[in-house]
């Protein structure tokens, strides 16, 4: 299954999934109270996520003249991919990262840390750029916003409902959901949350793939892109970026730091994986 499909299946499997808690707590009116819900919280991030980010990590806008290698290097991708140029910022720390966002490609931002400059080559930063861009042309930031949104929603459902027992809430009784409720209310209150985050995961875990390879097939230079990653892996490590969750699908390795478990729900694929399908990749 290629990329878009497998992302438009997840897709309609987390929209599936919300509707069935609402569903299930509220009959059809809770199916139609969390679409609606689904759809106000996705409208507001659609229009205003963009800002919202930008200004979360203090990023200030650059032009030729404040940032010309960075500006040139933009613009030159832009043409080459036949799109826009994006607006540019620079996030004031030392980390060494980089993260698209904007919703469509008339209205993108490409936001690079003041860390990823210094530490970074040219053709690096070039194939780091090109990924980002990738991103815009591939409507990724979009789709990640409403993956994320969805299953901010199915979580908060969720938390919601783990407190109607004690309130005489619920929608239904147990007769009525078939002998079934106490499964029932175990699954979409405590396991659907988990499964919401699990298939955004796979969502942004797959963006990030057909990122690195539209990137990669951009510049003609896999390998620069994969030394890139490297880097940025180790600068990530040795200095964690104060990230919010939330928006750490955005980046293009991990802000954060973690253990094991934390790997488990990383956003992004290992490292490891993705400059092995670089080096393999014919451009």
């Amino acid at each position: 299954m290629n990329n878009t499909l497998k992302t438009t299946a997840l897709l309609g499997l987390l929209t599936g999934l919300l509707i069935l808690i609402g569903g299930y707590f509220g009959g059809t009116q809770g199916m139609w109270i969390a679409f609606v819900l689904a759809f106000l919280m996705n409208f507001g991030a659609y229009w205003f996520s963009d800002r919202i980010v930008l200004a979360m990590y203090g990023a200030r806008a650059v032009g030729e003249a404040d940032a010309p290698e960075l500006y040139r290097i933009v613009r030159g991708l832009a043409q080459r991919a036949r799109m826009p140029m994006p607006r540019l910022y620079i996030i004031p720390t030392d980390t060494p990262n980089a993260f698209a966002t904007g919703r469509n490609p008339e209205h993108a931002a490409v936001a690079a840390t003041e860390g990823i400059l210094h530490i970074l080559n040219e053709e690096e930063l070039e194939g780091v750029l090109a990924h980002e861009l990738s991103h815009v042309s591939n409507r990724d930031t979009l789709i990640s916003t409403v993956a994320a949104t969805l299953a901010g929603v199915v979580v908060m459902l969720a938390r919601m409902a783990m407190w109607m027992p004690f309130f005489g809430g619920g929608g239904r009784d147990d007769d009525d959901r078939g002998g079934g409720g106490a499964l029932g209310f175990l699954f979409l209150a405590i396991l659907a949350p988990i499964a919401a985050t699990l298939i955004q995961l796979a969502i942004s875990r797959s963006r990030e793939f057909q990122a690195d390879e539209t990137g990669a097939r951009l510049t003609h230079k896999p390998y620069a892109l994969a030394s890139a990653l490297q880097k940025l892996e180790v600068g990530a490590q040795r200095l964690p970026m104060n990230a919010n969750p939330a928006t750490s699908h955005l980046f293009i390795v991990n802000p954060l730091r973690g253990d094991v478990l934390f790997k488990l729900f990383s956003t992004h694929p290992p490292i490891a994986e993705r400059i092995a399908r670089l080096r393999a990749l014919r451009v």
